[in-house]
């Protein structure tokens, strides 16, 4: 797994083998930011990457001179490895929280520019997070949410949808407030 772009580019994060996530494609990674390069000012985002994984996308945001990165992942192991990565990053800007990320949703007092969630996507009751998101109080006005899913979801018809990406399997369901 490497970084893209930013400060820390060509950086190579090297995950235990003892980690059971499925991290973003290298390929469909680099279209998001192409695409979200040209939505938003990095240095001006609050970000909040759910289900972190391996912290794939948070270390992005991070290279990319994001305000903050909050990144929300539930498995202790995962957790330890993201918070050593952040810190062997140098990047004082980077909070890893060992949370559930419905639950986090639900009592998150700050407001993000731009969440993140890439959840498991055999878990049940996934697309809850859409409706967490975008029903709650955690996405600021004028908000960008960006969820990755497999394409049997369809989120066309929630109010707040905005445009699908697609890159391979991996689809990107972007979202307004």
């Amino acid at each position: 797994m490497r970084i893209i772009s930013g400060k820390y580019r060509g950086r190579l994060i090297n995950p235990p083998r003892n980690l059971r996530a499925r991290p973003t494609t290298d390929f469909a990674k680099e279209n998001l930011f192409n695409v979200l390069t040209n939505l938003v000012d990095f240095e001006d985002c609050d970000v909040l990457d759910l289900f972190g994984g391996t912290g794939s996308i948070t270390y992005e945001f991070l290279s990319r001179g994001a305000n903050s990165v909050t990144c929300v992942e539930i498995n202790a192991v995962h957790h330890r490895f993201i918070s050593q990565t952040i810190r062997d990053l140098g990047a004082t800007n980077g909070y890893a929280v060992k949370a559930n990320a419905f639950l986090y949703l639900r009592s998150c007092p700050k407001q993000f520019d731009l969440i993140f969630s890439d959840a498991p996507y055999d878990l049940e009751g996934l697309e809850g997070i859409v409706e967490l998101v975008l029903g709650g109080n955690v996405l600021k006005e004028d908000g960008i949410f960006i969820f990755e899913h497999s394409d049997k979801y369809d989120f066309s018809n929630n109010p707040y949808f905005w445009q699908l990406r697609s890159y391979g399997s991996v689809q990107f369901s972007f979202f307004k407030k």
